[in-house]
């Protein structure tokens, strides 16, 4: 893996190569990670979002443009990976959109702590789209439906803020170096 003192060496036209194969990286390992149950990784027979973790840890910094355009690509890749019906774009644009408008400046400091608690509301929003998707379905009763919801919420939620910082921190600290060599050039 290349260094940071490493790649700054190299130029800005590098460097954006670079940054767009850590980032991609970034994502394959989350795809890779999605369907895996680990030990310890589990609540409730449900796993952490590591897409919707990463949704968030890129739109935190982005304009909502560029977190629901991210959102829809990993929306349609985790429909290719799963069943279409319902749809994780939906969920998956919103959270994007969401997150991105947040005044992070004015209400939230960015560390491990508002990012997860950033995470856990991202993930009750993204799984209460899910299952409004599902009532609109008609396959089970709404009883059914919000008796679900409130355990896959929860767990999703518990779940996907405690290893938030597992998808943020290294990303976060990659992107703000690359920002800072790019002012410098």
């Amino acid at each position: 893996m290349i260094s940071m003192n490493k790649a700054s060496q190299y130029s800005p036209w590098t460097r954006q190569i670079i940054n767009w194969v850590v980032t991609m990286s970034s994502v394959i390992i989350c795809l890779m990670v999605l369907p895996a149950r680990l030990p310890g990784m589990e609540l409730l027979g449900i796993t952490p979002n590591w897409l919707l973790i990463w949704v968030v840890a890129w739109s935190v910094k982005r304009t909502a443009f560029q977190g629901v355009l991210a959102a829809l690509s990993l929306g349609l890749i985790q429909d290719g990976m799963t069943s279409p019906h319902p749809t994780h774009v939906l969920s998956l644009a919103i959270v994007g959109i969401m997150t991105a408008r947040i005044q992070k400046q004015r209400y939230i400091q960015e560390d491990f702590i508002s990012v997860a608690l950033i995470v856990f509301g991202m993930a009750v929003v993204g799984e209460t789209v899910t299952a409004i998707q599902y009532s609109f379905m008609g396959d089970r009763t709404l009883a059914e439906i919000w008796t679900d919801h409130q355990r896959i919420a929860l767990s999703s939620a518990i779940l996907s803020s405690l290893w938030a910082p597992v998808i943020y921190y290294p990303l976060n600290r990659w992107w703000e170096w690359i920002n800072i060599k790019e002012g410098l050039d």
